[in-house]
């Protein structure tokens, strides 16, 4: 049957709901992936588009065989596709081998053999030629658990009404990306960042050492666009990535000041990072960041500039990096 296109709601970033309130909320784990409304006809076949509408399909064949999971029953579903590390949890490095490949089938079905995905299901917006999108958030939720949607490469996990506080630490416990809160009478809004889901990410803190900055461009001209930061393991300067959000302009100006004065013509990474066009300081700077997570090279993920820390000395500075890259 013909299905209509939906594009995903979207949740606006924010804070538990008040104590009072929590048991009208249901709490879902923030997956680290690729967004995806999953179209099933019921005619044997399947269609999967990212948030932009794309059709990313061919990109993850092993998918294929949800197309006949419900046999003639026609749906659409929403949910998040995953590339899952050893631990089993989602690692979006991994994922990133396998996204933009929707064109190339033959090296989609290699990479598949090798990175596997596996795709979480959470809401139902359109099931056997009825729209869902007015239902309520836990009417959705009832008719999405019973298509037992529970296959080698997909599942349907349970959502947990209300214990936000304990749902939040749990994930914080376990290194997850974060939590979903979503309102259990809340319709679902097509393409809409709604106040109705509220998304709240787990951000790690660390220590870095500046090593070197890269230049601004446009309205930066003339200041730091970014600086390069590194991390002592093992009795030298890991470089760990580039941090270019985070400072008021007047901070940024405070800060390219500083560096200036501690410009040098020696790289302090070992080894060496690929920086075209980088500056390199003396590294006596020590920074803090805030950051989502770190990836299998040791690189900050996302990360964000908090504030200098004059009060410490550059050995000082913590290091989380894999025993395998120290």
């Amino acid at each position: 049957m013909e299905l209509p296109l939906i594009p995903p709601m979207l949740a606006t970033p924010g804070r538990l709901p008040p104590a009072a309130q929590d048991a009208r909320w249901a709490y879902e784990t923030k997956q680290d992936g690729q967004r995806v409304v999953v179209y099933l006809p019921g005619d044997g076949s399947l269609r999967l588009r990212a948030r932009s509408g794309q059709d990313i399909t061919a990109a993850y064949p092993e998918l294929g065989p949800l197309a006949t999971a419900l046999g003639s029953t026609a749906a659409v579903l929403d949910g998040e596709i995953l590339a899952l590390d050893e631990r089993g949890r989602a690692d979006f490095q991994l994922l990133q081998s396998r996204m933009g490949l929707a064109h190339a089938p033959a090296r989609a079905a290699h990479r598949a053999a090798r990175v596997p995905v596996h795709l979480v299901l959470f809401d139902a917006l359109h099931l056997a030629g009825q729209s869902l999108v007015p239902l309520s958030y836990t009417r959705r939720r009832g008719r999405l658990e019973g298509l037992g949607l529970d296959g080698p490469h997909w599942s349907t996990p349970a959502a947990l009404v209300g214990h936000g506080p304990q749902a939040l630490r749990a994930t914080r416990e376990h290194g997850l990306e974060g939590l979903v809160c979503k309102r259990l009478d809340s319709v679902y809004e097509p393409g809409v960042r709604s106040r109705s889901w509220i998304k709240i990410r787990n951000m790690r803190t660390e220590d870095v050492v500046v090593g070197g900055w890269l230049p601004g461009r446009g309205r930066l001209a003339g200041l730091p666009g970014a600086v390069l930061m590194g991390q002592r393991a093992a009795g030298r300067l890991r470089y760990v990535g580039g941090v270019g959000t985070g400072w008021s302009a007047a901070e940024r100006t405070e800060l390219a000041a500083l560096l200036r004065g501690a410009a040098s013509d020696v790289c302090p990474f070992d080894p060496v990072p690929t920086a075209p066009g980088a500056h390199w300081v003396v590294p006596r700077l020590v920074g803090e960041v805030r950051f989502s997570t770190r990836t299998r090279e040791g690189m900050l993920r996302q990360p964000s500039w908090l504030r200098l820390r004059p009060d410490l000395a550059p050995e000082e500075s913590a290091a989380d990096i894999p025993d395998d890259l120290v």
